[in-house]
């Protein structure tokens, strides 16, 4: 079992919400992006902040927390290479349980004494969120795949492609 530094930007302190079933406690917090919070074409830069809102509740076997992250995305169009800002407001829901029980599953989320880790939670919904091929715009005709110009700057490119086979015919409109 890894530790837990109670110090960390995700990691929020239950002590004042207590065991008791049904209190609850709002907090608003902003926090530095993890490192690795996306993919290869579109993610969250590091050390870039996060607004979360947060609702805890305690409940018979641990805690519910349910919150929004407004973040923003970053990274490139996947026509036109060109790059992109989105915003992004992630919703999220997860039970800490409190003790760890023998036969619980790998992906259930536990507390480390009065502490919750919401950074896997928060990546998880994060990824879940990002577009597999992000556009800058939905219209956007990205690149030509042939000499690479833009196709928003000249929407009628087109390469003149002749046939090899009908190639020596091309003299004879010439003359």
């Amino acid at each position: 079992m890894s530790t837990l530094d109670p110090a960390g930007p995700l990691v929020i302190s239950t002590h004042d919400l207590g065991r008791a079933a049904g209190t609850a406690k709002k907090l608003t917090l902003t926090v530095p992006t993890p490192t690795n919070f996306g993919n290869a074409v579109i993610g969250v830069r590091e050390h870039s902040d996060i607004g979360l809102e947060l609702l805890l509740e305690s409940v018979m076997d641990g805690v519910l927390v349910t919150g929004t992250a407004a973040l923003i995305y970053q990274g490139e169009c996947a026509r036109c290479l060109d790059p992109i800002e989105q915003p992004a407001l992630i919703e999220f829901q997860e039970l800490f349980f409190y003790a760890k029980q023998s036969g619980d599953d790998e992906e259930m989320f536990h507390m480390h004494q009065e502490y919750l880790d919401l950074e896997p939670v928060l990546r998880d919904a994060a990824l879940l969120d990002l577009p597999l091929a992000p556009v800058c715009d939905d219209d956007c005709l990205g690149l030509c795949a042939r000499c690479g110009q833009r196709l928003v700057d000249d929407p009628d490119h087109r390469h003149e492609d002749i046939d090899p086979r009908w190639q020596a015919l091309t003299g004879l409109l010439d003359n």
